[in-house]
């Protein structure tokens, strides 16, 4: 019989459970288990026992494929830096936090399958909202590590994010607008003598 099978006592004791959870736990088939010549139960507790082997995972980002050149080289200094680790290159603005990759970054955090994320500046991860990450990460046993603490940023990805966000609010304020006039064509509503904050954001006050 091999050594990795221990008695009913045994497990519970190092599982910190009792027998009757080891054998509900063995019908369910979450916990293998043998039988001896003699009728004995033996629990394989191996797989509660080992500790996962969590990776380190270097992520790496430009907001255009015109920056492939800046992709690759993010890439080579990460990984002169955290030699075999898991490479993540991606190509989005860093103000979609839609990205598919950076999605599934985080899924794998939160399953624990990651111990350590490493990157060149913090906007690399996100534009905004770093802190969050770091938070989230952090509470799943996964630190960040920044290895340029200057936020340093292509002029020309600066320019887009601004512009991006400058067009989230222009739309905002367009829709305000429109609100505001269906509004004052509707007669069945009633009329306030002083004007709402609503109203007075729609007309730039």
């Amino acid at each position: 019989m091999s050594d990795k099978y221990v008695s009913p006592a045994d497990a519970a004791r190092t599982l910190g459970v009792n027998e009757r959870t080891l054998r509900r736990w063995e019908k369910e088939e979450k916990i293998t288990a043998i039988r001896t010549v003699g009728g004995q139960r033996r629990y394989d507790i191996t797989a509660f026992t080992t500790k996962p082997v969590r990776c380190t995972v270097i992520y790496a980002r430009v907001s255009s494929p015109k920056q492939r050149e800046d992709l690759q080289r993010q890439c080579d200094y990460l990984e002169s830096k955290y030699p075999n680790s898991e490479i993540i290159a991606e190509i989005g603005g860093g103000l979609n936090y839609k990205r598919k990759k950076f999605l599934a970054l985080l899924e794998r955090v939160m399953q624990g399958d990651i111990e350590r994320i490493v990157i060149a500046y913090k906007d690399r991860l996100a534009r905004f909202g770093f802190d969050f990450f770091a938070w989230l990460c952090s509470l799943n046993s996964c630190e960040i590590v920044v290895l340029n603490q200057v936020e340093l940023s292509p002029e020309r990805e600066m320019v887009e994010d601004i512009l991006a966000i400058l067009h989230c609010f222009s739309a905002r304020l367009y829709g305000l607008r429109k609100y505001k006039s269906e509004i004052s064509k509707d007669k069945n509503l009633p009329r306030a003598e002083t004007p709402s904050n609503l109203e007075k954001m729609a007309r730039g006050n």
